[in-house]
């Protein structure tokens, strides 16, 4: 059923979703497409600080950084810039406790959340309205479902995220003129009881294979944290073909400059997934502890690794239909499900394709 507005089409939309970088990706469609069914409408999206770096420039949005680093200094701080507004329509598409106190700083008329099962955290005690309740979905095609509550069924897939001429002259000053490029990110987020990261010694293998196979130029990218170093360091020393390591030294958006010079990348559950998602970058996704039915990269489905199925009947002794959906695997060697030969058949796959 439609969300009734007090006018059909509002002056203002205000949403929220802070973090993390893939599911920010899942969200720019959804504002593309509300705007291009409302194109009269002012939209505000409330955003955390790290997101906001790879989405500053884009036009017909208005960007509220959240700073959760900074504690009840943030939540004041944004209050303060938005005490004096009020939107007619606020779409909570962050199911979480940090969030729904963000929504609480939020004056709105209508306030659209999440079903009850997806509503995590108690959302619905935030909320006055509900998208309809759809189980077994992507992320973002859950997140359509708050532009299809509002009576809106065409998608616009829009990733128009602005890049500098500095940062692709960083992409080129990297990437040289070798027909084939794999990138690799070996890291998700860390997190507590995270385990989605595959052993460097495999993505060495890898990285030789595909530089043996294809001529492939190698380049390692990754966060500035101790372990990404550790094995963006690691991983160079196990290989040779002898990569370009970049772990630690580029923005977001340097980052997206270089996998839209990308031919394939490998990583595993993480934001670069879906950054090369939104560059059309083939994405050969390593998939043990999380579903990638819910979280995997949206157009590459078939090159994803996937292992799930068999960690969770190792864990839990059920099948993926008997869980909860989108549950986690929190065992720290189900990631060594993954065998090199699977990777390289899908790198394969990639490689033929593009």
């Amino acid at each position: 059923m439609a969300v009734q507005l007090h006018n059909s089409v509002p002056a203002e939309v205000c949403l929220i979703r802070l973090s993390a970088i893939g599911d920010c990706c899942h969200t720019l469609p959804i504002v593309r497409t509300l705007q291009a069914a409302w194109p009269q409408t002012k939209f505000t999206w409330i955003i955390g600080r790290i997101e906001v770096s790879l989405f500053r420039g884009i036009d017909n949005i208005e960007f509220v950084i959240f700073e959760k680093g900074r504690n009840l200094s943030g939540f004041r701080d944004l209050h303060r810039s938005l005490r004096d507004r009020r939107y007619p329509l606020l779409l909570h598409m962050h199911p979480s406790m940090r969030a729904n106190i963000v929504s609480r700083m939020i004056r709105a008329d209508t306030r659209l959340g999440y079903d009850r099962a997806r509503a995590k955290d108690r959302q619905s005690l935030f909320t006055n309205c509900r998208i309809e309740a759809r189980p077994g979905q992507h992320v973002m095609d859950g997140m359509f479902g708050f532009v299809e509550a509002l009576g809106i069924h065409d998608r616009k897939l829009c990733w128009d995220i602005p890049l500098d001429d500095s940062d692709y002259q960083f992409a080129a000053s990297h990437v040289g003129n070798r027909p084939t490029v794999l990138v690799i990110s070996p890291c998700s987020s860390q997190r507590f009881r995270n385990y989605r990261n595959w052993r460097p010694e495999n993505y060495a293998a890898i990285a030789d294979y595909t530089a043996d196979n294809y001529d492939a130029q190698i380049i390692i990218t990754g966060g500035d944290t101790p372990l990404e170093h550790e094995y963006g360091h690691r991983i160079s020393e196990l290989t040779k073909c002898s990569p370009v390591n970049l772990v630690g030294q580029t923005t977001l958006k340097q980052l997206l400059a270089i996998l839209t010079r990308a031919s394939v990348l490998v990583c595993p559950d993480s934001g670069p997934a879906h950054m090369a998602t939104t560059v059309g970058t083939p994405v050969v996704g390593l998939y043990a502890t999380s579903n990638r039915l819910r979280t995997g990269p949206y157009f590459s489905q078939d090159l994803v690794v996937d292992k799930y199925p068999q960690a969770v009947r190792e864990e839990f002794g059920k099948t993926v239909e008997e869980i909860p959906w989108g549950a986690r695997v929190r065992n720290p060697d189900a990631m060594d499900l993954l065998e090199i030969p699977d990777v390289t058949a899908k790198i394969d796959q990639a490689l033929a394709r593009t």
